[in-house]
């Protein structure tokens, strides 16, 4: 995924304002709202943290526009799961299953609290390394298991192109993969880009692996 054109934001001030639209702070604690679906307007408490940064809610309303909506029966996985936004948002939307991956001690723990304040059965809590899951045999990562997969790593870092050919092998047939960066993603085999935004600085995709005879 090298393909790509980077963009540096030019008005800090707007970005601001729309990446805090996803948070608010109650008594010093950082939450998080649920956009949509069975606990639509039930808030996620998460800890302050290097990366930790929740997907601005207009972005996640059009994440869920592109998906469909209802992800009733779908198993999804998330792989920086961070505040839990994304993967309680499609467990409230209908999907079966959400493995939810965080390496943060802290912000794991906010999760099983999360999981615990929803009685969300359907979520499937890995405090582990991305990567180093990834590269291990894990009864929960089967090929081809997975019908949506979040990709929202910590910036600058590289983790796209360690973890982009990783995944695809995880993808059921016609799965898609949501990937948040700090840069536009173009078309690079064997990824096709299916639908893309901008909000601030925050860079988001829809992605899909290209059939063969594309």
């Amino acid at each position: 995924m090298h393909s790509v054109a980077v963009l540096i934001p030019t008005n800090w001030s707007r970005w601001w304002s729309v990446a805090t639209k996803a948070v608010s702070k109650t008594g010093g604690v950082n939450k998080v709202r649920i956009g949509g679906g069975t606990w639509r307007s039930r808030l996620l408490s998460f800890p302050d943290g290097p990366g930790l940064r929740p997907t601005p809610d207009r972005v996640r309303q059009t994440l869920f526009n592109w998906l469909g909506q209802d992800l009733h029966g779908m198993r999804c996985l998330d792989l920086f799961s961070g505040t839990g936004a994304l993967g309680f948002e499609a467990l409230s939307r209908g999907a079966r299953e959400v493995v939810m991956v965080e390496k943060s001690l802290p912000a794991f723990r906010a999760l099983q609290a999360s999981k615990t304040l929803l009685s969300a059965d359907g979520a499937s809590l890995l405090n582990a390394d991305a990567a180093q899951l990834l590269n291990a045999p894990s009864a929960k990562l089967e090929a081809g298991s997975f019908d949506v997969i979040f990709l929202d790593p910590p910036y600058n870092q590289g983790w796209l192109d360690k973890l982009l050919p990783a995944v695809a092998a995880l993808l059921a047939p016609d799965g898609r993969v949501y990937v948040e960066a700090e840069y536009v993603l173009a078309d690079s085999a064997p990824w096709q880009v299916l639908k893309s935004g901008k909000a601030g600085n925050v860079c988001y995709h829809l992605l899909k692996l290209a059939d063969a005879n594309e």
